[in-house]
This record gives structure tokens, sequence and C-alpha cells, in this order.
């Protein structure tokens, strides 16, 4: 149980059916935290931290639900991305504005700088400049999955950071990735890798359409870094930045 009450908002780039969802927002609640679900009514990965919401003239749906074995804790699923609903939350749409926001358990891992155009990660980041401290909690499922995700590996990991996170200062962002299996050890921190073990590959055809896949990467990954050492079964955290002026540029 944790030692501080925090409001906490869940959400993810999965779907509000996705199963690492509900892991996430189990153990926050055991954890003793304030919780309300709000998660996009549909699959909606990629979409880094697009403020994009189904309807017109502005208007987003949302619908009233409820969690498998969860029925006290506020479940809304909506018609936007997850940086949409981060946003939507810190202004009150689903209550008081959270304290914590959780993005997860995300299928698949978020590692390098390919983070940018995560879901999962651009919810943490938009809530992060909305003034609460985040975490994007994923799971390295590689492009060959298992039947059984290991979610509550995830969640148990994660919880391991929920109190440092609270006592953090407000706008920190960490980014959490787990192996998918049914132990790890202590969390490492590290550094982002320049590309992670799994890529986006663009394929163009012939008619002007192109298809994108995801790849496994080729050439060595950068030692210590996040993808190197998920590669090698550690759990890995690393604190993120939002967006801030380069101070470094010589203009």
């Amino acid at each position: 149980m944790g030692g501080v009450l925090m409001r906490a908002l869940i959400t993810n780039d999965d779907g509000i059916d996705s199963p690492g969802l509900a892991a996430l927002a189990r153990g926050a609640a055991d954890h003793g935290w304030n919780v309300v679900v709000a998660a996009p009514a549909a699959e909606a990965s990629g979409t880094s931290a697009g403020l994009t919401g189904a309807g017109g003239e502005g208007r987003v749906a949302v619908e009233r639900r409820e969690l498998p074995g969860l029925p006290d804790i506020p479940v809304f699923a909506v018609s936007a991305h997850p940086g949409l609903i981060a946003l939507a939350a810190a202004q009150g749409s689903f209550g008081d504005p959270p304290e914590i926001v959780l993005s997860g358990v995300n299928h698949g891992a978020n590692v390098g700088r390919a983070i940018l155009h995560s879901g999962t990660v651009g919810a943490a980041l938009t809530a992060s400049i909305n003034g609460a401290r985040a975490l994007a909690v994923s799971l390295d499922v590689g492009l060959d999955p298992g039947p059984r995700p290991h979610w509550d590996t995830a969640v148990s990991v994660a919880a391991t950071l929920f109190d440092k996170l609270a006592g953090l200062p407000a706008g920190t962002v960490l980014n959490l990735n787990v192996p998918d299996r049914a132990e790890t050890g202590p969390v490492k921190r590290t550094g982002l890798a320049e590309f992670g073990a799994v890529r986006s590959h663009v394929q163009n055809g012939e008619d002007g359409a192109f298809t994108l896949t995801a790849v496994t990467g080729e050439g060595e990954l950068l030692p210590g870094s996040d993808a190197h050492l998920l590669s090698q079964g550690h759990a890995t955290v690393t604190p993120l930045n939002s967006v801030s002026e380069d101070s470094t540029l010589d203009w």
C-alpha cells in the first residue's frame, strides 16, 4: 500500500479493452491510489501526442464502461487518441485533474528515439506539460508474442516505482520497459538507444503507395542503452524531457 494518496489517471494507446490497461489500473488501485481510467475506444498505437478525436466541431464522444474485477473504478472509453485524453484529464474531463498519469501497459516495447511516435509515451509527455507526473509502461513481447503476455510482471515492476514517482517533481516523466517473463530483476536506469531491436520499415510499392511493417533491426545495440539492456532481460527505466528549447544551438 502506498504511503501517499494520489489521484491517478490510467490510459494507454492499445485501447479500452486491452488486458494491460486493466492490469495497470488494478495495480494502481491496489497501491491505494484514487484511480480513474480513460482510454481510447479503439486501438490508437503510433499516435504520439496527437490531439485527434472523433466527432464534429471538436466534440469527442465519451462512454462509461466497466473493467473486469474493478467495479468501483470509473472507466471511460474515449473516441480520441491518448494525448488528447491526457490533455482532457488535466482540464477536468474525468474528475479532478490527476497528479499521476500511468500509460500502458503497452503491448510491445517502447525504446530508443522511436518513442517519439508512441501513443503510450505521448500520453505521458502530454500529462507532464500539464503538471502531472507520468510513467509510461511497456511489455517487451517482441514480434512473435506468446499467448499469455506477463502483464502482472510489468505491473509489479511498475509498482516498485510508484512511490518514487509520487515524490518526484511535477512534470517528471519515466519510461519503463519490462521483459515478457514471469520474473525480472531490479530496474536499471538507462539512456535511449538510437534505435530499438524492432524497427518500423516502409516498403514502397509500384503504385505510389507504401506499406508500414515492423522488422527486426540489424546492427549492434548501444551497450548500456534501454534497447540493449532490455534485450538482455533487464527491466529499464529512462527519465524523459518533454518539448523544450535547445539552448545549445549556436544560431
